[in-house]
């Protein structure tokens, strides 16, 4: 069984442009319930099965499998809630962690957000400049969330309360 502890951020800037290498991501959702969701994602020519549990503070339980990318495509076309989540993702080295920036794409975007996977709970981290207002434990930038509310739906209403 694995852990996730995770941090998210919004970004306010773009000087983590060209910092490290950039994919194409695709993912959707078989599940989406408070207590879990089970997920289908495409990187290039792989696919993975995730199944994670509701995170307490920034940490839950997480499973990932690699399935067979054709698997993948059926399920995300046939079977997976719509619109599909696709983004680039920007994986960027700083500080001895891995940050993780997401631009989205179709109708979530305008959204990019960034995300740090942690040892523990108390883990430090030095953020780097680009790193905006922290939204770790906000509903709202999860993927999954996206899925039946995209940004493109709520922007302006949340750009008039912050």
């Amino acid at each position: 069984m694995g852990k996730e502890i995770e941090r998210k951020y919004l970004v306010k800037n773009d000087a983590w442009k060209n910092l490290g290498k950039t994919e194409f991501y695709q993912q959707a959702y078989l599940v989406i319930e408070k207590s879990k969701t089970i997920r289908i994602r495409t990187i290039d020519k792989k696919a993975y099965l995730t199944i994670k549990n509701a995170a307490i503070n920034f940490s839950r339980d997480e499973f990932e499998y690699q399935i067979p990318i054709e698997d993948a495509k059926f399920m995300i076309e046939n079977l997976c809630e719509k619109p599909v989540i696709e983004k680039f993702r920007t994986k960027i080295k700083l500080n001895n962690l891995i940050w993780e920036v997401d631009e989205f794409l179709g109708e979530n975007k305008g959204l990019i957000i960034a995300e740090v996977e942690l040892e523990d709970e108390s883990q430090k981290i030095i953020l780097p400049e680009w790193i905006g207002k922290e939204v770790t434990g906000d509903h709202r930038f999860n993927n999954s969330y996206l899925v039946k509310h995209p940004f493109s739906s709520w922007v302006k209403v949340y750009n008039d309360k912050n």
